[in-house]
């Protein structure tokens, strides 16, 4: 039953307790509405804050795997921008060599024929020692550490990787599709005729590790694009975790700036009691 007391005001008490929640959920709202997120740090909700950096951490790594696949795929489209100057220049070596292996063509005729092929075969190693990207070439082999196969970061373990077999294109080197040696001419009728056989297996060779290459850097850009799509996924279900409805909390502060200022009220006619009492005493 309420009591009338000038040492315990009850009445103010609640007020005050009321008036303190009050502004307590009033600095809540701010607070969602400056920073725009609902779970700012590891205070406001501990289990969802720590889920949401486990996620932006997941997001932060897909960054890396980006790059690492925007950077392999364009050294493969470089590898395949050499590998197809290098089968233009063995369709035009097959041509001169046809050509020399005509019986009756001269000798000045045939010297010219093979000056040609010969700057064709030479453009090929130049062609293929240019083929590089930040250092990385996928056709020379004939550098010290060879042609290099590309593998691509494919998620943020760093353990699943994106592979692309380098196509070995230069001169001079066992097993390189080319197979022509930088001494090859056709400067004789034998010569020549025995050529055509050895470019046009060249030309078929190339044909094949330039579709490898193609397929290789198809794949690293449908890679890349799942990979995008992930990070906006990832980046979305944080959003969701821990971002304020700015609407919602605008409404809400709207709501407690007046409960607040009824809070004040009330604790004001609450301090008011007391003086109330002291007129029971007046004659």
């Amino acid at each position: 039953m309420p009591y009338n007391s000038v040492n315990t005001n009850v009445g103010a008490m609640v007020a005050l307790q009321n008036l303190n929640a009050t502004n307590s959920d009033l600095a809540m709202a701010q607070n969602r509405i400056n920073t725009g997120k609902k779970v700012a740090n590891a205070k406001d909700n501990g289990a969802v804050w720590a889920i949401a950096q486990n996620q932006r951490a997941a997001s932060g790594s897909l960054n890396a795997v980006r790059d690492s696949l925007q950077r392999s795929q364009s050294t493969v489209d470089v590898a395949i921008a050499g590998g197809e100057t290098v089968s233009d220049l063995l369709l035009q070596m097959k041509e001169k060599a046809l050509a020399s292996s005509d019986s009756s063509l001269d000798a000045a005729s045939r010297n010219a024929l093979n000056e040609d092929f010969m700057a064709l075969r030479d453009q090929i190693q130049k062609a293929v020692g240019n083929a590089s990207f930040n250092g990385v070439n996928m056709l020379n082999g004939a550098l010290p550490s060879g042609a290099v196969t590309i593998s691509a970061l494919a998620d943020e373990s760093g353990i699943s990787r994106l592979t692309v077999l380098a196509q070995d294109m230069s001169l001079d080197t066992p097993g390189s599709a080319v197979g022509l040696l930088a001494t090859d001419s056709i400067g004789t009728q034998a010569g020549a005729t025995a050529m055509i056989a050895t470019v046009g297996a060249a030309i078929a060779n190339v044909s094949t590790a330039l579709s490898k290459l193609g397929t290789g850097s198809k794949s690293l850009a449908n890679h890349l694009t799942f990979i995008n799509k992930l990070q906006d996924a990832v980046d979305a279900g944080v959003g969701n975790l821990v971002d304020a409805d700015l609407a919602k909390e605008s409404a809400r502060l709207t709501s407690l700036q007046t409960k607040q200022q009824l809070g004040v009220q009330a604790l004001s006619i609450a301090n008011q009691m007391p003086q109330t009492i002291m007129s029971l005493f007046r004659s």
